[in-house]
This record gives C-alpha cells, structure tokens and sequence, in this order.
C-alpha cells in the first residue's frame, strides 16, 4: 500500500543531498508540479524559484490566479511572459507530435534562461508515470510525445530533477494532500503542460485559442456549478476541443459555416484508461446554448464525445 507520508519524507531527504546550490522549478499550478515544487522548497528553501511560464495556451484567468495562490503558499514564483515567442514556435505547424516536441524545446530553453540569471544548475519538473510511459521508449510504443519527456530537446543546460516521476496521479493527489497543498490544487482536473495549444486541432492560431479558451471556460463553469448543485459526479477531467472542420448552422434567417466545438469529460483514476462521463442531457444541453450564444460569431455546433480509452485517449492531441 503506498504510504504518502513515507515518500515525503524520503524525497525530502534525498532532495537535501542531491541539490548543491540553487534549483528553479516549472510551476503550472497543477497538482503535479505544485507538489513536486512543495518537496524541493521543503529540501532547499528560498534556493528553489518556480518560474510560471505564460505561454499564451493558458485557461481563461488563470496565469493571475495560479500566481496568487502559488505564492500564498510560500513559494518564489516568476510569470515569464513568452506568448508572443510561442506563437511564432508554432506557426504553421499541424502535426500533433511536432506541435508538443516543440512546445517542449521552447519550454526549456526559457527555463534554460532563468536558470542562468538565477545560477541555477537543477530544474524540477513535476513528471509523473504516465508522461513517460506514454511517451514511447525500449519496447513502448508512442502514443504522445508529452513536453515534458518526448519534447525535451537533447542538449539542457541543466539537470532534471522529478521526485515524481514513478507516480501515478491518483497517488499525486495523495500526496499533494499529505504536504499541505489546498484542495483546489491536490483535487483539480489534469491540464496537459502544451494547454489549449493541443485543444486546437491543427494551428494553433491567437483566434483559435481564443475560441476554445472561451469554450473550456464555459465547460468548466456549468460542469462545476452541476456538480455542486448535486446534478451529476464531477468528471476527472473535462473541457472543449476545436475541430479543424466547420459545419452549416442557421443564425436567424442567415446560413453560417462556422467551427464545431467538441466536448470531452471522463472518468479515470490514473489516465492510463479512462471511460467517457456520462452526464445529463440537461447539463450538455446548458453548455451546447451557452458556448453558441457566447461563441456565436465562430461556433455554429457542439458534438459530445462518447470514446472510452482506449481507444481514443484523453486528449485529441
């Protein structure tokens, strides 16, 4: 039986011998880099600065949100802002595992970065089993590149540090819970490290993003607000992607050909397997009138996505 307390303690000690000097950390706000950032600042201290990177494939608020309350919890955090360098990185690209590798060698060289202004010479990142195995490597097949493994480019100016990096995430939240972190971050819903970046499917435009920030905020609201109202179970996770196809819809007496928003939410424990939510038809309904009012100048139609995984996965890209 895993024993959370058990693995604190030995990763904080093995934390204190192995980091000589100071440490920079990649910090989302997500259970697993926040718990990861928790156990280095409790073996290093004011050596460690988390570095909260504003990509520009970021939620709906949440760079200011997440800087707040990372701080709240004692930690150095520094917004980068490299929207405008993520854009261009992606620009043209369609290929999913192009786009992630990518998002990935971009990641590390502005880590790289901060890292030499603040002379560090270890970096955390909040890996966990699944990024790895999925990942591909030996006899495993690829099913995603993940930024954080299959992205990483072959030269880093720095060693990576992952105390997490045999977990799973049900056992994240564990532990996450066990250090101290606030239900908001031990409890929320997996965000991939590419964002809404990978929820766009194709180019990954400013108007794209823009349009399924919007519908993931939507989404997020009335499954949350449902959820609260005793509607429905909240899922593991769930959100909106953009489809790279548009359909015929009808605004008044007008024809429009606009874009097709899908729905995602599953259940799942761990992400290596997961079974599509099956929420009321008066929630989906809630979210389909909202994000065609809200969206109404791009979307014309919202699809749910009924696929277990296997043999789709949790995310389209």
């Amino acid at each position: 039986m895993f024993n959370s307390k058990k693995f604190i303690n030995d990763q904080v000690a093995e934390l204190k011998t192995s980091i000589e000097g100071n440490a920079i950390s990649g910090l989302s706000g997500g259970v697993d880099s926040t718990t990861a950032a928790i156990l280095v600042h409790k073996a290093i201290g004011k050596k460690l600065v988390c570095v909260l990177v504003d990509t520009g494939f970021m939620r709906k608020n949440e760079i200011k949100h997440n800087r707040s309350l990372l701080a709240n919890l004692g930690l150095n955090v520094v917004v980068v802002d490299a929207k405008q360098r993520f854009y261009k990185e992606l620009k043209g690209v369609m290929d999913p595992e192009r786009k992630r590798k990518k998002i990935g060698r971009l990641f590390i060289r502005v880590f790289e970065e901060v890292a030499r202004k603040q002379h560090a010479k270890y970096f955390v990142q909040g890996t966990i089993a699944p990024d790895w195995i999925e990942s591909g490597g030996g006899l495993r097949d690829t099913i995603k590149s993940h930024h954080n493994v299959g992205g990483l480019p072959k030269k880093i100016g720095f060693k990576i540090l992952e105390p997490l990096r045999d977990l799973y995430k049900d056992e994240v939240r564990i532990v996450g819970k066990e250090i101290g972190l606030p239900r908001e971050i031990y409890e929320r819903q997996p965000f991939p490290g590419p964002g809404l970046a990978i929820r766009v499917i194709g180019e990954a435009t400013l108007k794209r993003v823009e349009i399924v920030r919007e519908a993931c905020a939507i989404v997020e609201e009335e499954i949350e607000t449902a959820s609260r109202n005793k509607e429905m179970t909240r899922p593991w996770q769930y959100f909106a992607v953009l489809l790279p196809v548009k359909a015929v819809g009808v605004h008044g007496d007008l024809r429009v050909y606009k874009y097709i928003i899908a729905v995602r939410a599953v259940e799942s424990m761990d992400g290596m397997s997961a079974a599509y939510s099956k929420i009321p038809h008066q929630v989906l309904e809630r979210i389909s009138v909202k994000i065609t009012n809200v969206l109404k100048k791009h979307v014309s139609r919202v699809l749910y996505d009924v696929t277990n995984k296997p043999p789709g996965t949790v995310e389209y890209e």
